[in-house]
């Protein structure tokens, strides 16, 4: 454990998510997003997996930064106080990818003022989903 989980404790930052409609929820974040299944489990009471999706952070934005958060990706406020954001390879692709499986655009990819390509989603278990490429990132050419 590094230093910084030994001081505050928390080891993981889990997001848990209840899905009206769980086989499209698996589908698109899952299969087409391809976070992986760690594990799944099942019971006479329902389904839950557990899907990876890289390091987790907790971002918390004032009412103030959200409408501009929304401002910039969308042209409006749209999102309600829990928004999942997806840092990806290349978010155009991805947007077009997750579109096609289903998920509704809620704007195009647009290059930020903080230097990404940023791009509004509303997915399944209506979560509304920033997806996100740095371009500053030594790796990216854009």
């Amino acid at each position: 454990m590094d230093e910084r989980h030994r001081a505050t404790g928390v080891r993981e930052l889990r997001l848990v998510v209840t899905a009206e409609d769980y086989d499209d929820a698996i589908h698109l974040y899952r299969d087409v997003l391809g976070l992986v299944e760690l594990e799944a489990f099942s019971s006479e009471g329902g389904r839950v997996s557990l899907l990876d999706a890289g390091r987790a952070t907790l971002e918390l934005a004032d009412a103030a930064h959200a409408a501009f958060v929304d401002e910039v990706e969308v042209g409006r406020r749209v999102a309600g106080h829990i928004r999942v954001a997806f840092q990806v390879d290349d978010a155009r692709r991805m947007t077009d990818t997750l579109a096609a499986a289903g998920a509704t655009v809620v704007a195009e990819p647009v290059r930020t003022p903080w230097n990404s390509i940023n791009a509004r989603l509303e997915g399944p278990a209506d979560l509304q989903l920033t997806l996100f490429t740095e371009l500053d990132a030594p790796d990216r050419v854009d």
